[in-house]
This record gives structure tokens, sequence and C-alpha cells, in this order.
């Protein structure tokens, strides 16, 4: 897969994500427990996390060298959690990650996609 349709498809994973949230009017504890939204929101990060690590094998170091290491390490141990531990992943650890790292992650792979244009 080339590396603009990987980015596109990982800014398209971050918007259904933010269409599930606007389905509780952006309430992220709410969308977090709702039981059709919560799992799909998972997914989603699961996904994501999955992308970024396609992105190193596809050695695409210039692209992920343009975030900060702690965003995709913490996107990483979340997806863990999900896949590994589903019922031990902490709500909190959920919202800071959809409040804080998306909306950074999202921003990048803009600025980055526009970039490649």
């Amino acid at each position: 897969m080339k590396i603009r349709t990987r980015i596109e498809r990982m800014i398209g994973r971050i918007d259904d994500i933010e269409y599930f949230l606007n389905q509780k009017e952006g309430r992220i504890v709410e969308a977090l427990h709702d039981r059709i939204l919560k799992p799909a929101i998972r997914m989603q990060i699961i996904n994501l996390s999955e992308d970024f690590t396609k992105l190193a094998n596809d050695g695409a170091f210039g692209i992920l060298s343009r975030f900060d290491p702690s965003e995709i390490k913490g996107l990483n141990a979340v997806r863990n959690f999900i896949a590994h531990d589903y019922d031990s992943v902490d709500d909190e650890i959920m919202e800071l990650v959809l409040r804080r790292h998306l909306p950074e992650i999202k921003k990048k792979l803009i600025e980055i996609y526009s970039a490649e244009v």
C-alpha cells in the first residue's frame, strides 16, 4: 500500500472515532460507556496503532519522526491493552488518548498528507 493511501486511511480512522464521539455530542466519557460505541472506538484505535507499525515496516521513518514518540508509544500501549486484556483497559487512559493525543496525531497526519500532494 502506498504511504499516502495509508495516511489517508489513518485520518479516516480518526474521523470515524470523532463520528462515534459525536453520537454522544462529543462527551467522551458517555461514549466510552456506550455498549456499541466503546468497542467501535477501541477497534479504530487498534487499527490506527497497527497502521503506525505498518509505516515503520514500510520504512517511512521520515514520517514517523514527525510524531512525538510518546504519542505513538501511548497509542500502541492502549492497543495492546485492548487486544490482550480487554476488560482491564482504564477508561481514564482511553479518555486521555481521545482528548489529548488523537487530535495532535490527526493534525500531524493532515499536515503530512497535505505536503505529499
